[in-house]
């Protein structure tokens, strides 16, 4: 089967939907598939073997000058292959920028109307490259916010076309209005141009159908799966001192500051073992003063040689930091679709203290390898990982239903062979 898989980059920063998009192509390839995985707005970054073809479309500069100057619309391709190439997005990318709210709606909205927005230029470079290649049996689209591609390439290819659903509705519920309810309404006009959808949980499955209008037969369930290389299920300390992970980006939605203030509610229990907080993960320069309250309020606390920051590891560098950890945790402040992070730390025999919301609940009770909380409830999520830092028994048989329900539910063959019954299911 001939597939063309397109991926959102997210410049320098590992994301991800980016991982779990270059591990699905990886795999379709291993598995004989001719496999086609275009980057969009910027090349991607991945921890793991790149598959991603060289050229990116919609590049990030491109589509931020058509947005704001009506000259740049019209600009010769060979022009335009200046601030389009690699090199110039990959440099751009390193200047973080924070972007008004006001302006990612208007190119939202503009990005949602594919051939009539201002980004149309795009829209024909893309399918003037496209018509070239051999004909496509599946195109798959990274997420709804590029479903304003889905007619034009369809009228252009007439092969079927796959959406996968993995987060939009975190970013669209941040844009402002008029923008953020025009956005919506366009994605769910645009809904009967897709063949099927693909969403990465069950719960966002459920979710999608009321959020987008999506009729619940056009929606499958392919959930995240992992490549296991590397990962190995760790022996249970029984000794302090013991390590309370968290490894995500780090950002306020994804609940460090939560997890610093359980970890000082812990440390205020009698006969709390010796214990330390390592948090590692990609930082943005636009949160580092969060990361600095954080450690701030740990000072305040009389903390300050309890917490560490252990940056962004490579992938070699992420397993062996996971597997230095007792008990893990990210207790996003929002309901995660994917919960990728929570499924690596489980691949390696971690017990996970998670909030009962997205996508952690069916992950838990699949795997049986952690505990549920209330969302934002520090001293529920204290309780916890108190139970799991003095009953090591209970933390070491929870940490092995993990590593062996990730094995079982899990894997990026799964998620392949899922993805594939899909595929095959709008081709016939």
């Amino acid at each position: 089967m001939k597939l063309l898989v397109l991926t959102a980059g997210a410049a320098e920063m590992y994301c991800g939907s980016c991982l779990r998009d270059n591990a699905l192509a990886a795999a379709l390839m291993a598995r004989g598939h001719d496999v086609v995985l275009m980057p969009i707005y910027t090349p991607t970054t991945t921890d793991e073997v790149n598959v991603s073809q060289g050229r990116v479309f919609f590049g990030g500069i491109s589509v931020y000058l058509e947005q704001n100057v009506p000259l740049f619309r019209h600009t010769p391709a060979l022009l335009d292959r200046l601030w389009d190439s690699s090199a110039v997005l990959s440099f751009a990318s390193k200047h973080q920028i924070k972007i008004d709210p006001t302006f990612l709606g208007e190119m939202t909205v503009s990005m949602l109307k594919g051939a009539d927005g201002y980004q149309r230029k795009e829209v024909d470079k893309m399918i003037r490259f496209l018509k070239h290649e051999s004909k496509f049996d599946v195109v798959n689209l990274p997420f709804a916010l590029l479903i304003g591609l889905a007619k034009p390439i369809k009228d252009a290819l007439g092969c079927p076309i796959v959406c996968t659903l993995q987060g939009e509705d975190l970013f669209l519920d941040q844009l402002h209005e008029p923008w953020k309810a025009q956005a919506r309404e366009l994605i769910r006009q645009a809904v009967p141009h897709v063949d099927h959808f693909i969403a990465v949980s069950e719960y966002y499955a459920k979710f999608m159908v009321q959020y987008f209008g999506i009729p619940p037969e056009r929606i499958s369930v392919v959930p995240i799966g992992i490549n296991l290389g590397g990962h190995e299920a760790v022996e249970t300390r029984t000794a302090p001192p013991y390590t309370i992970g968290f490894f995500a980006r780090i950002a306020p939605e994804k609940g460090l500051h939560i997890l610093c203030d359980a970890y000082h509610r812990l440390r205020h229990r009698p006969n709390v073992p010796e214990t330390r907080l390592v948090a590692g993960g990609y930082l943005l320069e636009e949160h580092r003063e969060y990361l600095v309250g954080c450690q701030r309020r740990m000072r305040d606390w009389g903390l300050d040689g309890h917490f560490t920051y252990a940056g962004a590891p490579d992938r070699e560098g992420k397993i062996a930091l996971l597997r230095s950890f007792d008990v893990f945790s990210v207790p996003t402040t929002y309901a995660d679709p994917k919960g990728l992070f929570l499924l690596e730390a489980m691949a390696n025999g971690l017990p996970v203290v998670q909030p009962r919301h997205g996508a952690f609940p069916e992950i838990i009770e699949r795997t049986g390898g952690g505990v549920l909380v209330q969302p934002e409830a520090p001293d529920a999520l204290a309780d916890a990982l108190f139970q799991l830092l003095t009953d090591r028994p209970k933390a070491a048989a929870l940490g092995r239903a993990a590593a062996d329900g990730v094995r079982a539910h899990y894997t990026v063959d799964q998620m392949v062979a899922s993805a594939e019954q899909v595929y095959a299911k709008v081709t016939r």
